[in-house]
């Protein structure tokens, strides 16, 4: 006898049944007997009975205890606030269900290491035994350097994406996936995807792509992929959306932004009926024909909204659909239905016309000086004629009709989608993709990945892994501080260092004790939805 789960797509349930196998002797195979025996909590696990009916005879199911003090076995004093918070949350969001199901043994290290780098933001690991012996956490015990490179390297790429699958699982099919890449630095010389590439903080070493997806309803992360330094973000969507299947998400809908433009990417998203949201250049052909065909029109009164400060239109258009099949030596071509979104920000518009003005006087300045650099030889000739005679010198005469060209399309932009109609609606979902910018900076700052301290490609991979877990957590609560407001009266860490003075007390025998709690920390964990230790 077992227990199977089966998820109902049409209603989003998931049901629990008793199966029982037995042997079918006409048609010569094993079957089995499903008794329906109730439902399960997405994000507990728990069975709760249906009416009964159909509840097997003698069949209990089992309690699950409940959440509080658990007996000690030593005498301690130890720092609680904060890892409780973050024991409750790691429950809430199964991350502790789905950790424990691919890592059996080792989930609580990967658990508590992911605590100290949400906690000690920018101390290195080495200080992990101090920490350790300071906090009560999942694993209870200190994990030295060697121990921690030990679990990195034991955490397989098989595990890890069967991680990625139940986290995606829980996650809604409707919302819109962000996805976007970031370059992360390196002084190591021995991990074969440190290469020099485009580095997006201008940092003059090798670098590692690292790209993420986002939910930008659960604001939460649910993948990533570790790319070679010198890829470019173009060509990294064919094998993104790969993955995208291989997580057997049944609806996938995109944010990207112009970086990932291209006609090869917007056919492999029609290919794979991917919905998608893409900002694109105003160079495009597609982009310019339109613009200048509603440029006056764009900017009726009736076109402006309030919230964003933009004037918007939609204007439907067409996109030549290629598809070309090796197998059967043909190309298919037709025309697909999409939504150009069109934008023009008047402030926008005068930022970027300053901005062009001050580059336009210090390019005029090392012309009349004649300090020029080669850098800028192009925009010199560009914007500028110059003259230069013995008797009268240098002279500059600047190009108005380049200028003109150049103010043309300032406060200008733009978005293409093949399913949202409404040009506010995209927008919306657009600019919700800073999430994943955040993300980044969540990465490389609380989390120490602005230079990469390995020396494996073992060791990278599950350092990388413990920080994507680390930045699960961090992300609920930041979604959560934005909702309730409090980044008007604490940072991240502020919060956090409320809950971090929270001390715990432990005898052998007696249930662990929590030390005195504030009215104001007390607050904070229900703001949070978190039950205040002192409810226990």
């Amino acid at each position: 006898m077992a227990i199977v789960h089966q998820h109902d797509k049409r209603s989003g349930i998931t049901y629990a049944y008793e199966s029982i196998s037995h042997w079918d002797k006409e048609k010569k195979q094993s079957r089995a007997k499903r008794t329906l025996i109730g439902r399960v909590d997405d994000i507990t696990g728990e069975i709760t009975p249906t009416k009964g009916t159909n509840k097997p005879k003698g069949f209990s199911i089992p309690k699950t205890a409940k959440r509080g003090p658990v007996p000690s076995t030593e005498t301690s004093r130890k720092f609680y606030g904060a890892t409780y918070l973050l024991d409750v949350l790691g429950k809430r969001l199964g991350l502790v269900s789905d950790l424990k199901q691919c890592f059996p043994h080792s989930y609580k290290q990967i658990i508590s290491l992911a605590y100290y780098l949400i906690l000690e933001s920018y101390s290195p690991l080495s200080r992990f035994s101090k920490w350790s012996s300071l906090h009560q956490h999942p694993y209870g015990q200190d994990i030295p350097s060697q121990r921690s490179s030990e679990l990195f390297a034991s955490i397989t790429e098989e595990d890890r994406y069967r991680f990625f699958q139940l986290q995606a699982a829980r996650r809604c099919e409707k919302e819109y996936w962000a996805y976007d890449i970031t370059s992360v630095s390196s002084y190591s010389e021995c991990l074969k995807q440190i290469r020099y590439g485009l580095n997006k903080e201008k940092d003059h070493l090798a670098q590692l792509n690292l790209a993420l997806v986002f939910g930008q309803e659960s604001s939460l992360p649910f993948y990533y992929r570790k790319l070679p330094g010198n890829v470019t973000d173009v060509k990294t969507v064919r094998n993104m959306l790969a993955d995208m299947d291989f997580l057997n998400l049944q609806k996938v809908h995109l944010v990207m932004d112009r970086g990932f433009y291209s006609a090869q990417n917007i056919n492999e998203l029609y290919k794979e009926h991917h919905k998608f949201l893409i900002g694109a250049k105003l160079s495009l052909k597609l982009v310019k024909e339109q613009l200048d065909r509603v440029r006056h029109s764009l900017r009726e009164w009736s076109n402006y909204c309030e919230n964003h400060e933009v004037f918007a239109m939609c204007v439907p258009v067409k996109w030549d659909y290629i598809q070309e099949r090796p197998y059967k030596g043909d190309t298919i071509r037709e025309e697909r239905r999409m939504y150009l979104h069109l934008y023009f920000n008047s402030e926008r518009a005068a930022e970027d016309e300053q901005r062009l003005t001050r580059r336009l006087l210090a390019l005029q300045k090392e012309l009349q000086s004649g300090e020029r650099k080669p850098e800028n030889s192009k925009l010199y000739d560009k914007y500028f004629e110059i003259h230069e005679t013995p008797a009268r010198g240098i002279k500059v005469i600047a190009r108005q009709d380049a200028i003109d060209e150049a103010r043309r399309n300032y406060g200008y932009f733009a978005l293409v989608s093949n399913e949202i109609k409404d040009p506010v609606k995209a927008l919306d979902v657009y600019r919700n993709k800073d999430l994943v910018e955040k993300a980044f900076g969540n990465l490389k700052e609380r989390l120490s990945m602005r230079r990469l301290l390995v020396s494996s490609e073992q060791s990278l991979d599950g350092k990388l892994f413990v920080q994507f877990v680390a930045l699960i957590y961090l992300s609920y609560i930041k979604k959560a501080m934005q909702k309730n407001k409090l980044f008007g009266k604490y940072t991240l860490q502020d919060l956090l260092d409320q809950f971090d003075v929270i001390e715990c007390f432990c005898r052998p025998g007696k249930d662990l004790r929590f030390g005195e709690i504030t009215k104001k920390q007390q607050k904070l964990y229900e703001i949070l939805g978190v039950v205040s230790p002192s409810s226990l």
